[in-house]
């Protein structure tokens, strides 16, 4: 029995809640893309969500949906292949066909997170409300609410049975908050990603870093909080070296398969650009 819960009172709403914005799961893609809040305080997020597949489907697809999608490893949704997400005993993508799949924390499968939002929002630091059919709610951060293979090979999120997500929550930003969302597709449009970055800096008077928030999609079963090149950004003033060399260290972890080692430049690319693109006074691109 599939139910819709398209109209259900105050799941599509986009509003300012004391200092924080709440986003209703069946807010669309387009709705928020096109929103005065989220492009005046979260730009990257429009920018993410601006560039998801194609305007036909930003103006039916939630974010709610968005963030809950299956992976789209084309053996785990071919029912000729049972792979290990589908009870089998062997993820197919390590001898196959990968050029698109995780080069970091790629074992024992190797799928990459579907969502450009779910990047945006992890660097945010965003926490999600989920409610079940006995009325019960909690509430937790979404960077905690995905689950790679070596927790559940079999699961990506933590959503419970007869439970739905309700509200994405987005946390104010400190006064020097600057951001930048990159990607990279095949293709311009209606495309997944072959890379994508979010990055969020906390910028002081000064022009030094005091915290960074660099989270990537596209390269790990879940959203990747980049902590190392997290690290090489705190207390710096950014500039090219301190970014590219930022860009090595989220990547010192990276174990590319067969066919897609070229990821890795592509990524160490993307994530230089994003560091200097927040990095400049009221930075922000997407």
């Amino acid at each position: 029995c599939l139910v819709s819960i398209k109209d259900i009172g105050g799941l599509r709403t986009i509003a300012e809640e004391g200092d924080s914005v709440q986003i209703g799961a069946a807010a669309t893609l387009a709705e928020i893309a096109a929103h005065e809040v989220i492009g005046r305080r979260y730009p990257a997020l429009a920018s993410a969500v601006g560039h998801s597949a194609s305007p036909q489907i930003r103006n039916v697809a939630t974010l709610g949906g968005n963030l809950l999608q299956r992976p789209r490893c084309w053996y785990f949704r071919q029912a000729a292949y049972r792979c290990l997400r589908k009870g089998g005993g062997h993820c197919f993508a390590f001898g196959g066909e990968n050029q698109y799949h995780a080069i970091i924390d790629n074992h024992p499968c190797a799928i990459v997170h579907p969502s450009s939002a779910a990047t945006v929002l992890v660097a945010l630091g965003a926490e999600i409300a989920l409610a079940n059919a006995d009325g019960a709610s909690r509430q937790v951060a979404l960077d905690s609410f995905f689950i790679g293979p070596l927790t559940d090979v079999q699961r990506e999120n933590d959503l419970r049975p007869q439970e739905i997500l309700t509200t994405i929550i987005i946390p104010p930003l400190p006064p020097g908050a600057r951001m930048a969302h990159l990607r990279q597709g095949e293709r311009e449009s209606m495309d997944w990603p072959l890379a994508e970055v979010a990055v969020v800096l906390d910028i002081d008077e000064s022009g030094q870093c005091r915290q960074a928030s660099i989270v990537l999609g596209a390269a790990a079963p879940v959203p990747y909080r980049a902590r190392g090149a997290e690290d090489a950004l705190r207390g710096q003033l950014i500039d090219e070296a301190v970014a590219r060399q930022a860009a090595q260290a989220a990547l010192a972890r990276a174990t590319p398969l067969s066919k897609n080692a070229y990821k890795i430049p592509l990524f160490e690319t993307l994530i230089r650009r994003a560091i200097l693109a927040a990095a400049k006074p009221n930075g922000s691109a997407g």
